[in-house]
Order: C-alpha cells, then structure tokens, then sequence
C-alpha cells in the first residue's frame, strides 16, 4: 500500500486498527505515525528503538481499559520486530479493535514489508511512504501552515522549500516562526526569518574542505550572514568527531549503523556519505585534526582576538593534514 491508498482509506473512513509504516521518508512515517495515535484519552506506550521489550507490548495490547478508552502501541525502531513477535501482535489487535498498534520502521530492508503476502491474514495496512514530490511538499506545508494559522501562499511556500533544499521537515519546523505576523507570508519574510539551508549549509561547507577545494568565497559568505565564527568551528569539530566514530564502527564491525555511531537513525544516503568519507582519512590524521581545532577553539575564546583570522588559518591548515 501507498500513501495515496491510505489517505483514500483515512477519507473513507475505512481504516485497520494495525499499521506497518516503512520507506524512504521518515518524515512521513512520523507525521502518520502521529496522525494515528491522535486520540483524545488514549494510553499509549511507545518504544524508542532499543527500549522495545516484547512483553511488556504484549501486555498493553492484551489488557482492555478499565475507563472505556483505547490502548495505543507505538514502536519506532530502525530494527526489525521479529515476525513472530509481530504476528503476535497483529494478532491482538484483530481480536481487540478498540486497540491500535503502529510499529514504525525506519530502517532499510523493505522487502519484508513491501510484500503483500506477508500480512494478507490480517487487517493490517503496511505502508511505504517515499520521499514527498514537490507538489506534496507544497500541499502537507500548507496543511501544517493552516492549522497554526499562518497565510502563506504556494509560491512563497516554494520559496521556503527552496531554502531548505527541499527538506519538508525543516520547513514544516519554520511555519512556527512566522506565528508572529498576522497578515499574509512574503518571499520576504522567509528570507529574514529562516535560516536557509540551501544559502549557507555548514555541511556543504565543511565537505568541501575534506575535499580540499577553494572554501574562501563560502566561508566569507557564511560569516556575512550572521554565522558565528567559533560556531562554524564546533560544528567543523562534531563533523570531524561523527567521521572518527564512522571510522572506528566501520574498522570494528565492517558496516556503519547510524543508530549506535550516531544515537538517532539517520537516512540512508548519509549514512553511505559519512562511512565513504570516514574511512579517507587515516585514524592518526583524526587525532592531529582533533588537536588542531580544539587548539584554534581555545585561541579564538581569548579576549581581543581576530577569530576570523584564526578560523581562516586553521582551514588552511586543516586542508594541508589532509
């Protein structure tokens, strides 16, 4: 099932009391995740990746309310609930529908769940989300804008996406800010109230030093904007910091695993980036970086310094180590 498919389903009024939410966009598991479970007076427990315990779930599903309201299972998890556990489950929710169960998935293997066969003995609606098209971004900001009661229109909403490459999380996260006009949004407020990804990404920024190319031009243009000098330093250092655990996960087990290097699973293509630049640099060369930047840092917190001037000299040499 799709996305489309379960919207229809929602419209209908023709909806399961089990969910499997998987795919690409963890945004939208997240949104119907919590559109879901949106229900005055339920209990519900949710499991955060490792916190999942099969009995305790178990148990939630099992009990019926002692006050007539209904009992919520959540997991959120980057690991696969085992099948039989979740059949379990599913099982329970078919014999109590007043209970609603949503395990959310977040990670990668999808054929388990992309399988049609594989919950055709339930109720339950497996759900693939993708990453949203520009017309759905367009559509779910506005929704979100509506309900804050922001007036925004679909161009200035275009230009919101655009600062953000694209990334409706974040520009979802920006409607809030502009609670604090009460007329319409102009291309103009975005551009004095957010802070734009795709203007001035430390990221992009910091990749482009690994890679050794001319970072002049972005750095100043980063400072222009109102990035605090030691501020682009830090993030330099937990960029740096991020690429050393890659490194050592990858030397230690062989394949990364963003949810133990990282804490939070984190989306596939950057996981493949970090674990492609991590093991470039050689464990030795994370030390001298290490010592090189936390040394500028220390530098650049002492009175009358010229911190631009330090964070100039520490790229340059932070290219040379490379």
């Amino acid at each position: 099932m799709y996305k489309n498919e379960l919207d229809n389903a929602i419209r209908s009024g023709k909806i399961s009391n089990s969910f499997i939410f998987f795919g690409e966009s963890s945004f939208l598991i997240d949104m119907y995740t919590t559109m879901m479970s949106n229900i005055e007076d339920a209990n519900i427990i949710a499991f955060y990746h490792d916190e999942y315990d099969f009995n305790s779930a178990k148990a939630h599903l099992s009990q019926g309310s002692l006050f007539g309201d209904r009992n919520i299972l959540i997991i959120k998890s980057t690991k696969k609930v085992p099948k039989k556990e979740l059949d379990i489950l599913l099982e329970l929710c078919e014999k109590n529908p007043d209970n609603i169960f949503i395990y959310a998935y977040y990670g990668t293997d999808h054929k388990t769940y992309n399988n049609k066969k594989t919950f055709a003995k339930t109720k339950a609606m497996a759900v693939r989300f993708f990453n949203p098209t520009d017309f759905e971004a367009q559509n779910i900001i506005l929704q979100v804008a509506q309900e804050k009661k922001v007036t925004i229109d679909k161009y200035t909403i275009a230009h919101l996406l655009s600062t953000h490459n694209g990334d409706v999380a974040l520009a979802c996260n920006e409607i809030e800010k502009f609670r604090i006009y009460d007329r319409a949004i102009t291309t103009k407020d975005v551009d004095a109230l957010v802070y734009g990804l795709g203007e001035i990404s430390l990221d992009n920024f910091i990749l482009k030093l690994l890679n050794k190319k001319d970072f002049k031009e972005d750095l100043a243009s980063i400072i222009e904007h109102g990035e605090d000098e030691i501020r682009i330093l830090t993030a330099t250092t937990t960029y740096i910091t991020q690429l050393y655990m890659f490194n050592i996960y990858i030397r230690v087990n062989g394949t990364p695993n963003a949810l133990e290097i990282l804490g939070y699973p984190a989306p596939p293509h950057v996981v493949n980036d970090k674990a492609a630049q991590s093991i470039k640099i050689k464990p030795a060369i994370y030390t001298k970086l290490h010592e090189l930047l936390l040394t500028s840092e220390l530098k650049m917190k002492s009175a009358n310094i010229d911190k631009s001037a330090i964070l100039l000299s520490t790229f340059i040499r932070m290219q040379k180590l490379l």
